[in-house]
């Protein structure tokens, strides 16, 4: 089983929920239609990596986003999650009206920080992902379609959440491929008071 973090101890999520589509200007970067109603995947625990890779043969982009762990059926811990994806093959997959599977849930595809618990007011919280320094991606609550509580609520409702899964929360404009060498750093803020925050170099 693959391992985060939580308060520095260890735990494994059965499961990685992700919300897709969730900013207006994400959905609009890809030239995506608005769901009509939430859009939910998921990535299995094996999808859980430490380690930012690319591969020779496709191109892999970053989505940053706003995690959180559930504990007793509430959002619990929140840290920052990167949802890796293999964009050309995501795009080849929809226009068939096929799966995301082998875009999204691939092994290393969901790269986590640790993970610390909070008051609960996710509606306060905001990220940033910078690139060698340079500010990529930035998104709060505030700017989702759907808010962590109301996320929470619809996946209970048709599956059951464990104690230790992560729900992603979804990704702001800004997403772009890895490249070798390249400095990620990716922060979570409440009211702007840095939470957590984790580094990650981008290799082969």
């Amino acid at each position: 089983m693959q391992l985060i973090k939580l308060n520095g101890k260890p735990i494994a999520p059965s499961k990685v929920v992700c919300i897709g589509r969730n900013y207006i200007e994400h959905i609009e970067e890809l030239k995506n239609q608005v769901p009509e109603q939430m859009v939910v995947f998921a990535k299995p625990n094996s999808a859980i990596g430490s380690r930012l890779i690319i591969e020779a043969e496709q191109s892999i982009h970053y989505e940053g986003e706003i995690a959180f762990i559930v504990i007793a059926g509430q959002l619990a811990a929140v840290g920052f999650g990167l949802d890796l994806t293999k964009r050309e093959l995501q795009s080849q997959l929809k226009k068939q009206g096929l799966p995301w599977e082998r875009a999204k849930a691939f092994d290393n595809s969901a790269i986590f920080s640790d993970f610390v618990e909070f008051d609960g007011q996710a509606e306060t919280l905001t990220m940033t992902l910078s690139i060698n320094d340079q500010l990529v991606q930035q998104g709060g609550c505030e700017q989702m379609l759907y808010k962590p509580k109301a996320i929470l609520q619809e996946v209970k409702s048709f599956m059951s959440l464990e104690d230790g899964d992560v729900v992603m929360t979804g990704t702001p404009k800004g997403v772009g491929p890895l490249i070798k060498g390249d400095h990620l750093k990716g922060k979570i803020f409440q009211q702007g008071r840095l939470l957590v925050a984790a580094n990650w170099l981008v290799s082969d």
